[in-house]
């Protein structure tokens, strides 16, 4: 049995494991993927999905498009003492990184939680701190609704009246143009295709672990986002306003009402995937969720890749 089908296996039998790492998601944005697996014993102690990609001849390891977090995700005995989860989390890291081929470029985006800063230190990569907003939602309905700034409270009850949101799957190309249009005006590239984004949102969409919310005003869009989940947690992964309108208040309700359907699911968390865009950054920090660090791995021992990133 290959890794791959091992995997496929560990995923099946393991739904707490995160949906970016799941193999139907690798197999919907990565060309070509394959997976270290780390074993205690006769147990599963550690699997590490990764991206195999070769540019210009050079071997590259980085998160595939609409993939936030890669890395590697740990399978703590149940009876392992919580003094011990340190190095048992040190140790298997250790041996998948052991069990990953080499690659010349890195620059992988870990989940957040992993904090083996030293181990990687020591591996020779830099750790380069990024940061996203998460949203406990054990706490009564109230309290996530308290934590959110005033003036979104406000934004919220006149957007009851006004806004009708509903679950549109059609509207997924519409999403991708408003997205590009926003981008176009920064000046930024698009990092997703149509392509891209159809085959994942069709993939999600077969295990129902997704909605498209469309948020309209008299009849009109005024913003799209899409919402993800897994077994415990659930995550916004793109979302965009219609370039076109002006009213501001429909994606802060549309985070809004998906925060409340992953509070109904039994969510732990709402992950924002926050940004290192002030702006962005600032609009989901009044939502009240607590700031996360999450490390992104870089490395590059390629000579031509050190050329074609200076050109530019």
């Amino acid at each position: 049995m290959s890794n791959k089908e091992q995997y496929k296996s560990i995923c099946e039998a393991n739904p707490q494991i995160p949906v970016f790492l799941q193999y139907w998601w690798l197999d919907a944005v990565c060309a070509d993927w394959d997976v270290a697996i780390a074993m205690n014993g006769d147990k599963v102690a550690g699997i590490w999905p990764y991206n195999k990609e070769q540019k210009i001849g050079v071997s590259i390891r980085r998160n595939p498009a609409l993939t936030p977090y890669l890395g590697p995700h740990i399978f703590f005995p149940h009876d392992l003492k919580e003094s011990k989860h340190e190095n048992f989390e040190h140790e298997t890291t250790s041996k998948l990184l052991d069990a990953m081929p080499e690659a010349k470029v890195w620059h992988v985006a870990l989940l957040p939680g992993q904090k083996q800063v030293g181990l990687y230190s020591a591996t020779g990569f830099d750790t380069v701190p990024r940061q996203t907003f998460i949203m406990p939602l054990q706490e009564e309905e109230e309290v996530i609704f308290a934590r959110l700034h005033e003036d979104y409270r406000r934004n919220l009850r006149k957007a009851e009246a006004e806004i009708a949101i509903e679950h549109e799957p059609d509207m997924l190309p519409k999403l991708w143009e408003y997205q590009k249009a926003t981008l176009d005006r920064k000046d930024v590239n698009m990092h997703f295709t149509m392509h891209q984004i159809q085959a994942l949102f069709e993939a999600c969409m077969q295990r129902n672990c997704t909605r498209l919310w469309v948020a309209r005003k008299d009849g009109v869009v005024q913003a799209i986002l899409w919402h993800m989940w897994d077994g415990v947690r659930a995550y916004y992964l793109v979302g965009s306003k219609n370039p076109d309108t002006k009213d501001n208040r429909a994606m802060t309700a549309l985070i809004w009402n998906a925060i409340r359907e992953s509070k109904k699911m039994g969510k732990i968390s709402f992950d924002f995937e926050g940004s290192m865009d002030q702006g962005v950054e600032k609009f989901f920090r009044n939502f009240g969720g607590q700031r996360e660090l999450y490390l992104t791995l870089q490395k590059n021992d390629s000579l031509i890749w050190k050329l074609k990133s200076l050109i530019r």
